[in-house]
């Protein structure tokens, strides 16, 4: 990808961390009760997309645990994925009015968000609302009122229904401070397409995958709506929208969401290669199951003894 002229740090890494069916695949199927899979892949990538704390607002130790098992990388920085309640609970939708913007339910969020931010590693809070959540005066008041609460930290809000492909919207954004998430998803039943809009500083993509059969079923798994992989000519398509939202941005952060089975690592290493026009660092278990990472990997850092191990890579 040609170099924007402006200088903006494009980083490209998986949504979450913590799935069962990753060990063996992402992670070494041996890995005992003591494997940090988070120090683990940050030894692979610089971004990480918390993705628990959309269910649970997790404790202000915990997020300091998070910083501190990154240390060893300076540049690394978390997007926060903001708790449901605020996004599916709480806003309005079509059947449903406002709610209310509680303390308590605002207080831990900012307690939990302290620790990151005075390590340096938050990048983001990712405001993550379902398809039900429409372009009206009720939801961009909605969307104000979280600005006033979280706004101190960069927001990037991701929309998900074609009525937001609105430049009223965009520009109403702007004027908030709020960035814009573009997403790729299966576009169907008025689902935004694929863009590259800039509304702030910060630039933020995610992909989901493009499971048609899933996206809207109701009889799955949630994870089915994720098993997905990205083809080359797939991503490739995203690399022109990247490049213009870097020519327009400060940071730029890129997510894989298509989790299940370490497929989004193996598409986010994928389009970092694509990216950087480089060979990176490959995790060797996720190298065995996904072969087409063979000719994106550096050759492996040997030991003193000449064999490699698992805190080489």
């Amino acid at each position: 990808m040609a170099q924007s002229s402006r200088t903006c740090r494009i980083r490209v890494g998986p949504s979450g961390w913590s799935y069962p069916d990753w060990q063996g695949v992402v992670y070494p199927q041996a890995a005992g009760s003591k494997f940090d899979a988070l120090h683990y892949l940050s030894d692979y990538f610089d971004t990480l997309e918390i993705n628990s704390s959309f269910y649970r607002t997790p404790a202000p130790r915990t997020a300091q645990s998070w910083a501190r098992r990154v240390a060893h990388r300076p540049d690394f920085r978390f997007a926060f994925k903001l708790w449901q309640r605020f996004t599916h609970e709480l806003a309005p939708a079509r059947d449903r009015p406002a709610g209310r913007l509680n303390p308590a339910d605002v207080d831990p969020v900012l307690a939990a968000l302290g620790p990151l931010a005075e390590a340096d590693r938050l990048g983001c809070v990712l405001v993550q609302f379902p398809w039900s959540f429409r372009h009206d005066p009720a939801a961009l008041d909605w969307l104000e009122a979280l600005n006033r609460v979280f706004g101190e930290h960069p927001l990037a809000v991701e929309l998900r229904h074609r009525s937001w492909d609105d430049e009223s919207a965009r520009q109403r954004l702007r004027e908030l401070g709020i960035n814009y998430c573009n997403i790729d998803q299966p576009v169907l039943n008025q689902c935004l397409g694929p863009s590259s809009h800039v509304t702030g500083p910060v630039g933020y993509v995610r992909l989901h995958g493009r499971r048609y059969d899933n996206w809207f079923a109701d009889n799955v798994q949630p994870s089915a709506r994720y098993d997905y992989l990205y083809r080359e000519e797939e991503l490739a398509e995203w690399l022109s929208r990247i490049e213009n939202i870097a020519s327009q941005t400060e940071s730029l952060y890129v997510f894989a969401n298509n989790h299940y089975r370490g497929q989004g690592p193996a598409n986010a290493l994928q389009l970092r290669a694509m990216i950087e026009q480089g060979k990176l660092d490959v995790p060797p278990d996720l190298m065995q199951h996904f072969p087409f990472l063979q000719g994106l990997a550096t050759a492996p850092r040997p030991t003193k003894s000449g064999q490699q191990t698992l805190f080489d890579v």
